[in-house]
């Protein structure tokens, strides 16, 4: 679906507001000028390093932040103090959880990440005066669902083979979700540790299964981490899609 967006000249949006794609396909759609203008005189927009951590499990909400850029990793601890990965966010997606006094998550840079960040009260205060944030909100929680429905069906049962195709296309369609050509090519945004972790799978599992996938032409990697898709349809079919 093709956004349209306002010249920079001729929008009312605040500067810092115009080229983010919160603005064009998150929360902040929902928003006009003067309310836009209105969170970013509270907002700060930080680029951070991987592996930082953004959200802590278990600790007291304080932020909400839109995802400009980049790949977040979100994880919960187990009480023996084992670690599951959980879910990818991606950019514009919302980090948090309304009206909820406590993290339920944490959330960790996965590559460089730039997030726009604003106080845990004026969001909810925005929420309950803007029926259309509301809305917007409620709108990427049910899409979240909708795609965590769909991993545990990934997850459940999928083979390998079409667990580790699944991941490389969920990063290929949602860490770039402009890209309109049919091919594409990035830097895998984990490890094959957490890739592993991820998908329920042994690391040799996942290495195997690229390596197959790399063989077959579907994928090239160079240096491990840098991967060229060809053709998305293909790697599409090999996904089981």
């Amino acid at each position: 679906m093709d956004i349209q967006r306002k010249d920079v000249h001729n929008s009312d949006t605040p500067v810092l507001c115009q080229a983010c794609e919160s603005r064009h396909r998150g929360v902040c759609g929902a928003l006009n000028g003067d309310q836009l203008l209105r969170l970013s005189k509270h907002s700060t927009r930080r680029t951070v390093e991987p592996g930082t951590e953004l959200v802590g499990e278990s600790l007291q909400t304080k932020t909400y932040s839109n995802i400009i850029s980049g790949v977040v990793k979100l994880s919960k601890m187990m009480a023996d103090g084992r670690q599951q990965i959980v879910g990818l966010q991606f950019a514009p997606d919302f980090l948090g959880r309304p009206f909820r006094s406590e993290n339920g998550v944490s959330a960790e840079a996965a590559t460089d990440v730039q997030v726009c960040s604003f106080s845990k009260h004026l969001i909810e205060r925005m929420i309950s005066e803007m029926p259309e944030l509301e809305h917007k909100l409620l709108e990427q929680t049910l899409n979240e669902l909708d795609e965590a429905r769909d991993w545990m069906l990934t997850l459940g049962r999928k083979t390998a083979a079409e667990k580790v195709a699944s991941f490389v296309l969920l990063i290929a369609t949602h860490a770039f979700p402009d890209n309109e050509k049919d091919s594409i090519e990035f830097d895998l945004p984990m490890s094959r540790v957490d890739i592993a972790d991820f998908l329920g799978l042994t690391m040799e599992t996942v290495s195997r299964q690229l390596t197959k996938l790399r063989k077959d032409g579907v994928i090239h990697i160079v240096n491990n981490r840098h991967v060229t898709v060809p053709d998305l349809s293909r790697l599409s079919d090999r996904a089981g899609f």
